[in-house]
């Protein structure tokens, strides 16, 4: 009876921890430089490094085109090229031009994009009403104790990661 009793535990456990639909961050997002595998930012833009897949490679480049674009609410939503980006426009654009995304999302949408968990080079952080995302190693986000986050902008600063689900496009 006791055996039972803990097998089933166990099995309720097992079952409970998967039902969260992707893997919840930890408590804050770091930088961790390491060579070969992440980028570096010189002059406010991102240096993939050189063994990074031909994806990564776009999705940096495009991460690039729109780092210096300003913060307007909806940017991006319509068409994937704008004048400004929210939160969910930025990740939109980067995730298109990499190949993982048909059509601009919502923020919240991407609590169930690609698959869940922390990805080899590419790591969407989404809760509702915000998202922001990880390429080779670096944050673009629109916001964030960033001196200058009017806007899309890569940063090696932390953040706070509760309450975010890791997802990430699948081989990426």
């Amino acid at each position: 009876m006791r055996f039972l009793l803990l097998s089933m535990s166990l099995s309720l456990c097992v079952l409970l921890c998967q039902c969260g639909g992707g893997s919840s961050a930890g408590a804050r997002w770091e930088y961790k430089y390491a060579p070969g595998r992440t980028a570096v930012l010189i002059g406010g833009r991102a240096v993939p490094p050189a063994n990074a897949p031909a994806a990564v490679l776009r999705a940096i480049s495009a991460g690039n085109h729109i780092c210096t674009k300003p913060y307007r609410r909806g940017g991006g939503h319509k068409h994937f090229e704008d004048s400004a980006y929210d939160c969910s426009g930025t990740t939109s654009y980067v995730l298109h031009a990499a190949g993982a995304l048909a059509a601009p999302t919502v923020s919240g949408a991407f609590r169930s994009f690609g698959s869940s968990g922390h990805g080899k080079w590419i790591t969407v952080y989404s809760r509702k009403g915000h998202v922001f995302m990880e390429v080779a190693g670096l944050r673009l986000d629109t916001g964030y104790s960033d001196a200058d986050s009017d806007g899309p902008r890569w940063s090696s600063r932390s953040r706070p990661t509760k309450g975010y689900t890791m997802r990430h496009p699948s081989g990426l």
